[in-house]
């Protein structure tokens, strides 16, 4: 039997925290927060955890060499139970966003399990690799527009989603590149380009259009989560200060989440998602959500 703790680890439990504020700056965006965005939070979160579980499975042979320490390559999951939770939990995911959103949910959802397979199977160490795990958080924010709670016109929310999925990509594709150095280590420009680029994504959230005082706010406190760990790196661009700066952009990403969302007039919801960043924190610091 697979122990509590090492599935927890499998799946990257505490990286989950970063995921249900996708659907709802997504919701927020799209003018579709209601009833239906609980559900595809849980849908999202299981695609997440379906990824976590199938890249550690595609990773096996790799991990065994860079880190034995890992549930596969340490003997304490078996391939075939990672194989397993990977697939279950994705069609886990795709049952709930069918429940919850229906056909809008679903035609998101599939696109969305089916990139990020793709990732851990074939995309994860070519160039193309930061560009499809930011397609996947793109289309993570757009199911959260699925589920309106009023009718509106064919593609509406969507496309009011449109623009809170593109920064969610920008984040993503620059934690992902920045990743692809956290065992070896890189130079300092690496992490100082992604810097530079963080700080850009953080100043356009938070000007214009503004909703009050919790946007802004919210949008410098990621800058300064993300941002502090990638200064180190540059000063140090060793793999442990790599991986710390990785890690960062996982837990601090409920902030510029909320940001996002009280971008679209739901401070509240905005200071709810960023309240998670500590919590996100304190967890990684007992399963590491890289």
């Amino acid at each position: 039997m697979v122990r509590l703790r090492d599935l927890a680890e499998l799946v990257r439990a505490p990286a989950a925290l970063s995921v249900p504020g996708d659907v709802i700056a997504g919701a927020a965006a799209g003018r579709a927060l209601g009833p239906g965005t609980a559900g595809l939070a849980c849908s999202s979160v299981c695609l997440y955890w379906a990824g976590m579980a199938a890249n550690d499975w595609a990773d096996r042979d790799l991990d065994a060499a860079e880190r034995p320490e890992r549930p596969i390559p340490s003997g304490r999951v078996r391939p075939g139970e990672a194989l397993a939770v990977a697939t279950g939990l994705t069609v886990a995911g795709l049952a709930v966003a069918g429940l919850t959103g229906g056909r809008r949910a679903l035609a998101i959802a599939a696109p969305l399990a089916a990139a990020v397979w793709t990732y851990d199977l074939a995309a994860k160490n070519t160039r193309a690799g930061p560009l499809l795990m930011a397609v996947c958080r793109g289309l993570d924010v757009l199911l959260g527009a699925t589920s309106s709670p009023a009718p509106a016109p064919p593609g509406c929310s969507l496309v009011g989603a449109l623009p809170a999925a593109l920064t969610i990509a920008a984040h993503t594709y620059l934690l992902t590149e920045l990743s692809r150095a956290e065992t070896t280590g890189t130079t300092p420009a690496r992490p100082a380009t992604t810097l530079a680029a963080t700080l850009a994504l953080a100043t356009t959230v938070a000007v214009p259009p503004a909703s009050g005082p919790a946007q802004g706010a919210l949008a410098g406190w990621y800058a300064v989560q993300f941002g502090r760990s990638q200064a180190r790196a540059v000063a140090e661009p060793s793999a442990a200060r790599v991986r710390d700066a990785v890690a960062a952009g996982i837990v601090s990403l409920p902030a510029l989440q909320g940001a996002l969302a009280a971008r679209s007039g739901a401070p509240r919801a905005g200071v709810v998602l960023a309240a998670l960043v500590p919590l996100a924190r304190r967890l990684a610091r007992k399963v590491s959500p890289t």
